[in-house]
């Protein structure tokens, strides 16, 4: 099944100063989540963006917050962005089939919104390379557990030429030069 741009909006899951740094391989995370970013705006993809208990884990990482065109944050303290009331309210409105989801921690928060999504109808996208976890072995497992249940797993690279569908045209000149 393929994945089109115009059936799709993304989530980016709580990528937050004060946890950032804890995150296996945070900074090749934190950069593919902002190439992944820059991607989705030339698509001009929607994008929604949450934070985890924000006086705690401290607010959007500052690198994400200027990636963003008109930035703007959904307060959540549900480990899954579905159990947000706010969020769902704005998801609904989007009317989009496919989410691509993206940020941290791929254990916790980026699986219970997956198999949310998953059980309300929606095909979750996880970017396997835009997420990450404390420990190794706990991204692993999830991203298993999530492919088991019915998610699609895919990389940065594949996602953006995939919603791009064809060369020689600005977008694609413009995803090619964030993905080298």
């Amino acid at each position: 099944m393929r994945i089109i741009k115009d059936g799709t909006a993304v989530v980016v899951i709580d990528i937050q100063e004060r946890l950032l740094p804890h995150i296996f391989q945070w900074e090749l995370t934190l950069q593919n989540c902002l190439k992944l970013i820059d991607g989705l705006q030339v698509l001009s993809v929607p994008m929604l963006v949450t934070q985890q208990y924000t006086k705690g884990l401290g607010n959007t990482e500052p690198s994400v917050v200027n990636k963003i065109t008109g930035f703007s944050h959904i307060e959540k303290n549900t480990f899954s962005c579905c159990g947000e009331p706010l969020f769902m309210e704005r998801f609904a409105s989007l009317e989009k089939k496919y989410i691509i989801l993206c940020g941290i921690e791929t254990h916790v928060c980026v699986l219970q919104t997956c198999l949310d999504l998953i059980e309300s109808g929606f095909i979750p996208v996880v970017v396997e390379d835009c997420v990450s976890s404390r420990k190794p072995n706990d991204k692993e497992i999830a991203i298993e557990r999530m492919r088991q249940e019915g998610a699609r797993i895919t990389t940065l690279e594949s996602i953006l030429f995939e919603l791009t569908q064809v060369s020689g045209t600005e977008t694609f000149k413009s995803i090619s030069k964030l993905v080298k």
